[in-house]
């Protein structure tokens, strides 16, 4: 399997499992990784002080990331070469170039690494960026926060959600996401009230916003009189958003792409969750009553922030 880079989620996570004194072969185990790679976590992007933010370890990763020009030794010096004659030569397309590199059993490159070397080159003052069809100023990361490709039709910003909603003076404002297992197959649906932190946690089939939305439907209609936001983040399968507003007669937000803090206590709850179902977990093998047991401890489970009050307590009182 190759490696992947650890993701916000995941960082959120052992930031979790270390304040509450977790040791890195525990939190490895949680998250399906290996110890050395929790291991190097914890030293690479820990604070000044020595400590652990999951905001910190992040942003410092990621900045990281965008410094580095590219991995050179991953590139075939034979494949590099064929790009820049192809490049230089035929005006082609990294896409294109991509293409014919196994038709000359070449090893292969992936476009978008062809992208980042060309403006790599660019920054140090090398002329292939202007062998590109497009004259284009710099290349566009996938994961810059101002990449508006696949906006969700009608997606109101959180920036327009009322300010009573920050100050959790009401039951009423949820937070809602999808916890995913496998690659492929069933999904938990997670809906946190922000004030009293009560947790639903609903399965559906798939990730498709028709699964997900009958999902949200089925579960929070028994609640409609304790519903007055939703608040979402921008994946596709919330694209349903409308209909949900219509049914359960509420008003739906969505976060800021890449900005997970927005929905913190979502996030927390599910780091909550991950603990009963780790990751790449075959929700398929779940049962409704397994997922049924988890939402009744989470719910049960005396908050500090509630003045040791449980969810149960504060939500259903009201």
């Amino acid at each position: 399997m190759s490696y992947q880079h650890l993701t916000y989620e995941e960082r959120h996570t052992i930031s979790t499992l270390r304040r509450n004194g977790s040791k890195p072969s525990h939190i490895a185990q949680q998250l399906g990784r290996h110890v050395s790679t929790i291991n190097r976590e914890l030293r690479r992007n820990a604070t000044l002080e020595g400590g652990y933010q999951y905001r910190y370890a992040h942003s410092k990763a990621r900045q990281r990331s965008l410094q580095a020009d590219c991995r050179t030794e991953r590139c075939s010096a034979e494949s590099w070469a064929f790009v820049v004659t192809q490049l230089c030569a035929e005006q082609w397309s990294p896409e294109q170039i991509r293409g014919e590199l196994p038709k000359h059993h070449l090893p292969s490159i992936s476009h978008e690494t062809i992208y980042a070397r060309i403006y790599a080159d660019k920054r140090h003052g090398g002329e292939l960026h202007q062998h590109l069809r497009h004259k284009v100023k710099s290349y566009k990361n996938r994961s810059l926060q101002n990449d508006r490709r696949g906006q969700i039709k009608g997606a109101i910003s959180i920036e327009e959600r009322p300010e009573v909603v920050d100050l959790r003076t009401r039951i009423g404002d949820w937070e809602l996401d999808t916890v995913i297992g496998k690659a492929s197959g069933s999904v938990l649906v997670t809906m946190v009230e922000r004030y009293s932190r009560f947790t639903i946690i609903a399965k559906a089939p798939s990730r498709s916003a028709v699964d997900v939305s009958m999902a949200i439907m089925t579960r929070l209609v028994q609640y409609r009189d304790k519903l007055y936001t939703l608040t979402f983040d921008n994946g596709k399968e919330f694209s349903a958003h409308a209909t949900i507003d219509e049914i359960l007669d509420c008003q739906s937000y969505f976060a800021h792409p890449y900005s997970s803090w927005e929905r913190g206590l979502n996030e927390n709850t599910n780091g909550l969750i991950r603990q009963y179902f780790p990751k790449k977990t075959d929700f398929d093998q779940i049962g409704h009553d397994q997922i049924a047991e988890v939402e009744s401890k989470l719910n049960r489970r005396p908050r500090k922030c509630l003045d040791t009050k449980t969810p149960n307590e504060i939500f259903l009182s009201n």
